[in-house]
């Protein structure tokens, strides 16, 4: 292949403006001094009605959501607010033509614009989860007493070799659309399908559920023109799709990682690829290979990197290279710990990962929770990385900055794209209020997401996903894993 260099291009939307300034916190409010109309107030009466019928979706062009009154928003950016996280009290958060207008006190609400009361609850930009595969929903909970090694030989590589488009299309809904109730509303999701029409139903999954996605390809072969295919027929055509290369760096595959290499640098996009999971692993010098093609840089992100030592560490971290955690899985598989803080101490810019069916479950409040107990578990020290907030920001804007495209999301900073989590602490498993940002990790699970935004069109609105029948989701993916099983 013809290799044209071209400047580090970040995924994302096509739509997403560039980097914006930071405003002051007054600038924020500067502008905004638009006639008070009549707002639709979606409070009581509109939860009544939800209840009562299916809810309505949003059109997201030219519309405008107000946000009232949360009792905390976490900005994570210091410049709007308290603290790492930008925290800032009893606070509303506007949302205009899909992107974060502003965020502060008592703003005025635009002709026509819709009011979301969010008094007593939590506002946050919503969760970037950098590794997953979505597909792997077909065997959740299946070889729970294996290892990577088993796991992949008995339940991933014959459940992946039954998918047919239409139980493809089955299971990438329901995993997406449990991603997005769970406040995750931008993924990347590392497939390695390889027929055509079957990537093609994949896409269009993603795609119809409405979450910002990356899909990253793992061609079996170097077939240039099958990856860029995709990326432009399939990917590229989705306003909130974006495309990376995967690949596995081994000794034994160098030729083909070189290949995925080539592709994605003609194309302008991350590579990304699994690296060290296992100690077995190691003869492979995964970090040694995307050394020699060329590809240590901040357009590469690696999964698991749990076996890494001191060397390869300083050599991601000199060479801006991007990590991918993955707590639950990790535990999962017994694969063993990520040495977090040394990549932190480090300066490695790392996001977190459900990783699909090795995890079972969508929930970033886990996932959270796990990373920091996994430290101190095995540090016995408290005050070990990550903290709280260190996971908040992981979870978010780390997360963002892991993939390249903060310049987009993972903040409310004015003129980044409307991706929002709200959530409910008024429950039994989250009240009484002592600290929410602390109970925000420790006590939040995904029935605490009380709405989800992305590019301020609403997916989740009072606890429920909008204008999606779940219960028809849910019978189509049992009725897709029965063929399966009656395939096998």
């Amino acid at each position: 292949m013809e290799l044209r260099p071209s400047a580090p291009s970040a995924p994302g939307s096509p739509s997403a403006p560039g980097s914006p300034s930071t405003p002051s916190r007054r600038g924020l409010l500067a502008g905004l001094g638009v006639a008070v109309a009549a707002p639709l107030v979606l409070g009581s009466t509109a939860r009544t009605a939800a209840r009562s019928g299916p809810a309505q979706p949003f059109d997201p062009v030219g519309r405008t959501t107000l946000l009232r009154g949360a009792s905390l928003v976490l900005t994570m950016d210091p410049a709007l607010g308290d603290g790492p996280l930008g925290a800032v009290r009893n606070a509303d958060v506007l949302m205009r033509d899909g992107a974060i207008a502003a965020v502060g006190s008592g703003l005025p609400v635009p002709s026509g614009a819709r009011v979301v009361d969010t008094s007593g609850k939590v506002v946050m930009p919503g969760f970037v989860d950098v590794h997953t595969h979505l597909w792997q929903t077909s065997i959740r909970g299946g070889c729970a007493d294996r290892d990577l090694f088993g796991w992949l030989e008995r339940c991933n590589a014959p459940g992946r070799n039954r998918l047919t488009p239409a139980t493809v299309y089955s299971f990438v809904r329901l995993a997406a659309l449990d991603a997005a109730q769970s406040g995750v509303t931008t993924l990347v999701d590392w497939v390695d399908i390889f027929a055509y029409d079957t990537i093609e139903s994949y896409v269009r999954a993603l795609a119809d559920t409405g979450v910002r996605f990356t899909y990253a390809m793992f061609p079996p072969r170097p077939d240039a023109t099958l990856v860029t295919k995709v990326k432009k027929e399939l990917v590229d055509p989705a306003p909130l799709g974006s495309f990376q290369v995967a690949t596995h760096a081994t000794r034994a595959n160098q030729h083909l990682n070189h290949a995925h290499w080539e592709a994605a640098q003609e194309l302008g996009v991350m590579l990304n690829s699994h690296v060290l999971e296992r100690p077995g692993q190691r003869d492979e010098d995964p970090i040694g290979v995307l050394t020699d093609i060329g590809a240590l840089g901040p357009r590469l992100l690696i999964n698991h990197a749990i076996h890494l030592t001191d060397a390869e560490i300083a050599a991601v971290a000199a060479h801006d290279t991007r990590a991918a955690h993955c707590p639950l899985s990790n535990m999962r598989l017994a694969s063993g710990i990520m040495r977090l803080p040394d990549f932190a101490r480090r300066g490695v810019k790392v996001g977190l990962g459900l990783d699909g069916g090795t995890n079972d479950t969508s929930d970033f409040h886990a996932l959270m929770k796990t990373a920091i107990g996994l430290q101190r578990a095995r540090s016995t020290d408290a005050g070990v990385f990550p903290q709280v907030h260190d996971v908040l920001r992981m979870a978010t804007l780390g997360g963002a900055e892991a993939i390249g495209v903060d310049s987009q999301v993972g903040s409310l900073t004015p003129g980044k794209r409307a991706d929002v989590v709200v959530i409910n602490p008024a429950a039994l498993n989250f009240a009484p209020r002592v600290d929410w940002i602390n109970q925000t990790v420790f006590n939040g699970r995904p029935e605490n997401v009380h709405a989800v935004f992305v590019d301020g069109r609403p997916l989740k609105l009072d606890g429920r996903l909008v204008d999606v029948d779940t219960d028809r989701v849910v019978r189509e993916a049992e009725a897709a894993a029965t063929r399966l099983r009656e395939a096998a």
